[in-house]
């Protein structure tokens, strides 16, 4: 990359962090702007310029928006920088960043050298380790007894000095500078560092007052919705009060970069939101004023959720009950609904229950953003996402997908009233069946809210009419609930039951709901039978054996009715 011909070699004076950032920020700059023809000898040596040229463009662009390999790519650039060109020494590193004085360094710089220990001792287990070990997941109680999760200052000052003297070495120093150099310049601030974690979530500017340019003193230390981060883990929500962004400047620099990836088009006052997915799978939604009361970004991972068994995401005791009414259900092509709050688990849940799809079956899944990820999951089933697009409107993608030789359809989620009109259509036709998520809190609200949208968006005028469609595709509803110390687990899972030759009175007289398998402090316990307009359903779609196995499942499950009575 550097050459003989460019003169003598440049030798970094400076001895602070400042002076260095912006030498290799000029150093890169001039990379970039540098004449490709100038000051080569051959024709190889300036197609390998013009390549490394155009190769670092696309990796400071594309390291922003989740890309890993690309943010290597170019924290791997600074490093030789420092080393090559500027002969940066381990005693100029100590002074650039204070590596010696534990007292002087800043909490953040604190936080990164812990998480870099612990990842070199532990590997990609490092973050979970780190939090273990400290308790930084554990509740605290406020001044009302009330329980939160906050990581402060205090919380990181203890932790590094109980792990005591970190002995890094030179090139342990070089990179912690160099990730250090890369976010504050090319990458992603206080977060850049935090993307690539296995948590669940990365919210910003989500706490704190609203920064207008216009703030006058109180007498009190404000704090601004620029300077909050929070994560979200193992089901917990944690305030990351120690790690801010420097400015309301640098946190919109960042609002503006990490929804890019494949140009799903511009962020503007005008269109005061967006939803799109980074480079690796996340989906990331940001908001600004006047939508928004102040900028905001939410990045949800999918990445951190590898393949796992029911069997592993459930703990509690009889979790084999909730499994095998799952498995059955799935097996017998039942239409079902997941339903829970934000964070609850159902995405993670859905992902396991497609391991009970027959192999044979076609899915096809439509999304708002892409966040299942299924054929990463499942690489050897026919396996197609669809999204909306600012030229393809949802309902066209399902038009398209009728095509597409599907067996079964999955909704990755249900939050709007024209997506709820696609989920009756999705289960009515060309399809055996459809899973879908959704953030009712009861059955019945899930069915009411099925029925308000049909009659918004689906063209009903009558009630009834509307509500006899839903009750027609919503078979089984699955509710995850989440608990206070993130603990996730399926709270029931209810049966929809259609009353038969009831057609007077209102419109609750048209259904009910009978909870089959509930949660309790001992475990999973059953409570009903399915009922045997369910029965004849799974049975009309199983092989003989199968239909055995289903038969000695539901003599099992009606003692389990029996002994709970």
């Amino acid at each position: 990359m550097f050459h003989k011909k460019r003169g003598p070699d440049f030798r970094f004076g400076c001895t602070d962090y400042e002076g260095l950032k912006n030498e290799v920020n000029a150093q890169i700059a001039q990379v970039l702007r540098r004449n490709p023809y100038e000051m080569v000898s051959s024709q190889k040596e300036l197609e390998s310029n013009m390549k490394f040229k155009r190769d670092l463009r696309k990796a400071i662009k594309s390291g922003v928006v989740g890309d890993y390999n690309a943010k290597v790519f170019v924290c791997d650039f600074i490093k030789e920088l420092m080393v090559v060109k500027l002969h940066v020494t381990e005693e100029q590193l100590n002074l650039v960043m204070l590596f010696w004085n534990p007292y002087i360094l800043s909490v953040k710089d604190k936080f990164y050298i812990l998480l870099y220990h612990y990842e070199k001792l532990y590997g990609e287990a490092g973050f979970q380790n780190l939090m273990a070990y400290y308790q930084f997941d554990r509740p605290k109680r406020d001044e009302d007894g009330e329980l939160f999760y906050e990581v402060n200052e205090l919380d990181i000052e203890e932790a590094y000095l109980e792990e005591g003297a970190i002995m890094l070495s030179y090139v342990d120093k070089l990179n912690i500078v160099a990730q250090k150099i890369y976010e504050d310049t090319k990458g992603n601030g206080p977060v850049d560092r935090l993307f690539y974690l296995p948590i669940d979530g990365i919210s910003g500017g989500v706490s704190g007052s609203a920064f207008t340019g216009l703030e006058f003193l109180t007498g009190e230390e404000q704090v601004y919705s620029y300077e909050s981060i929070w994560i979200f883990y193992q089901g917990k929500s944690i305030y990351f009060s120690f790690l801010k962004f420097d400015s309301m400047k640098e946190f919109v620099r960042i609002c503006k970069n990490i929804y890019r990836y494949q140009s799903p088009g511009q962020l503007s006052q005008m269109k005061g939101y967006i939803v799109n997915e980074m480079a690796d799978g996340s989906r990331v939604a940001v908001a600004r004023p006047p939508f928004c009361e102040s900028w905001v970004f939410f990045i949800r991972k999918f990445t951190s959720v590898c393949r796992k068994e029911m069997a592993d995401l459930l703990v509690d005791q009889n979790k084999h009950l909730p499994i095998e009414l799952i498995r059955w259900c799935i097996k017998g092509c039942q239409n079902i609904g997941i339903t829970g709050e934000q964070g609850s688990g159902k995405t993670t849940l859905l992902m396991s229950m497609i391991s009970f799809i027959c192999p044979s079956y076609n899915l096809r899944i439509q999304e708002i953003a892409f966040e299942l990820h299924l054929r990463k999951l499942y690489p050897k089933r026919n396996i197609v996402s669809f999204r909306e697009t600012s030229s393809i409107s949802g309902q066209q993608g399902l038009d398209f997908q009728k095509k597409t030789d599907g067996t079964v359809n999955i909704l990755g989620e249900v939050a709007s009233n024209d997506v709820c009109s696609w989920m009756v259509q999705m289960a009515q036709v060309a399809s055996s069946f459809t899973l879908f998520t959704h953030h009712a809190k009861t059955t019945e609200d899930l069915l009411y809210s099925f029925r308000n949208a049909l009659l918004m968006e689906g063209g009903f005028k009558e009630e009834r009419i509307a509500l006899e469609q839903v009750i027609h595709v919503i078979q089984f509803d699955v509710h995850m609930r989440k608990a206070e110390d993130g603990h996730r687990y399926i709270e029931r899972i209810t049966e929809v039951r259609k009353k038969e030759n009831d057609y007077s009175g209102a419109s609750e007289n048209m259904f009910e709901t009978r909870d089959l398998l509930v949660y309790s402090e001992d475990g999973y316990r059953v409570t009903n039978e399915l009922s045997e307009t369910a029965q004849r359903r799974i049975l009309s779609v199983l092989g003989l054996e199968e239909k055995q196995a289903f038969l000695e499942f539901l003599r099992k499950w009606r003692d389990e009715v029996g002994q709970s009575c």
